[in-house]
Parts: structure tokens; sequence; C-alpha cells
């Protein structure tokens, strides 16, 4: 053997031989490795799909799947905002409230409660459309007098008279009154109570009168 072959012999054996660290991570591991290259063959089978997935993938195929990629990015974008992330707050505060609405929501669609509802406001809504102009102000003006209305009969005053009013009647309907006659008449007028009873019709009478010519 030359000087030559025998200076070139340890350096191709040094070029074959695996490096350190591998042979410490052999030693160190030797169940996972024996597991490894009992399934090399899946691995390289899986890699051989990959490269025959994406080899039979056209120009068109890589622009639909970039384009997608870019609208997914851009949708991430928008949902990056203050406004969602005060919604995501909002809903985590409000958990409990909006389960029990959901809750709530499913009961009604399961008994068909939810369905009479949807109708009941497309109902109202048509007859929203349906009033012209002339309907609706009529609506609005007798709104207006109810309220009025309601705030004449809420005011103490008439609210005391008619108290008062209701306890009289209450009063007089316990013991039927007996037939009064002319002298009768003029002997009660004597009495205080009644004097102030007939003013008080009598105011009731001018006002309802002075309505009533307006």
């Amino acid at each position: 053997m030359s000087e030559t072959e025998a200076e070139s012999e340890p350096g191709a054996d040094a070029g074959t031989e695996p490096p350190a660290e591998l042979d410490e991570l052999i030693a160190e591991h030797p169940d996972e490795v024996a597991r490894f290259l009992e399934r090399l063959d899946v691995v390289n089978d899986l890699l051989d799909t990959a490269d025959l997935a994406t080899a039979a993938m056209d120009d068109r195929m890589v622009q639909e799947l970039s384009g997608t990629a870019t609208n997914l990015g851009a949708a991430a974008d928008g949902l990056a905002t203050d406004e969602v992330a005060r919604l995501g707050e909002a809903t985590g505060e409000n958990a409990d409230d909006l389960a029990d609405a959901l809750e709530t929501l499913a009961r009604l669609q399961r008994s068909g409660t939810l369905d009479d509802l949807v109708a009941l406001a497309d109902l109202a809504a048509l007859a929203s459309n349906a009033m012209d102009d002339g309907m609706v102000t009529d609506l609005a003006a007798t709104g207006t007098r109810l309220g009025e209305l309601a705030d004449t009969a809420s005011d103490e005053d008439t609210v005391r008279t008619l108290e008062s009013l209701l306890e009289a009647v209450g009063e007089a309907s316990a013991d039927p009154p007996e037939p009064v006659g002319f002298r009768g008449l003029v002997s009660a007028l004597r009495d205080l109570n009644v004097r102030r009873g007939l003013g008080f019709a009598i105011a009731v009478a001018r006002g309802i009168g002075k309505r009533l010519g307006r």
C-alpha cells in the first residue's frame, strides 16, 4: 500500500462516521430512535405524498390558495379593532345574562311562540305602512287628547273631588232616601251641607255648559 492510500483512508473513515452529538442522542434515547426507524417508511410515504400534491397544483390553484390566505389575513385585521375588543369584553362580563337570554329565545322557538311574535311584528309593520298621513295625524291628535285627559285625571284637586263624590254616592246608597216634596226641599235648604252640595253641582253644571258651548 502506498503512503498516499494510507493517508486517504483515515479521512474517508472520518467522513462516514456520524457526529458525536448524534451518537450521544442515540445512546440517550434508544427506544425513540428504534420507533422512528420502524416508522421511517411511513414518514417517507407522507413526504412523497406532500411532494405529489405540491407538484399537482397548477398556477390557478396556487393563486386561489394565496388569495384565500390574503382574505383570511384581511379578515383577521378587520377583527383586530377596539370595537371588537370591547364587544368581547362586554360578552364576557354579561355571559350569564346572554346565556339566559339565549335559553329564553330557545324556549320560545321550541314552543312556536317566537314565530307568533314575528308574525305579530310583521302585521304591525304592515298596519303602520298602510296608514296614510291623515290617519297618522288623527292618531297623534287622539294620543295628545288622551295624554291631556290623563294629566287632568291625575290632578290632585280632581282626584280629591272625585273621591269625595264617590264617597257621598256610597253613603247615600247605603240608606235609600225617602221622597222629598216642596216643603221637605225648603227644609233641606236650611242644611249647610245641602247648600254646599248644591253650589258644587251648580258649578259643575256651569263648567259643563261652558265646555259644551266651545
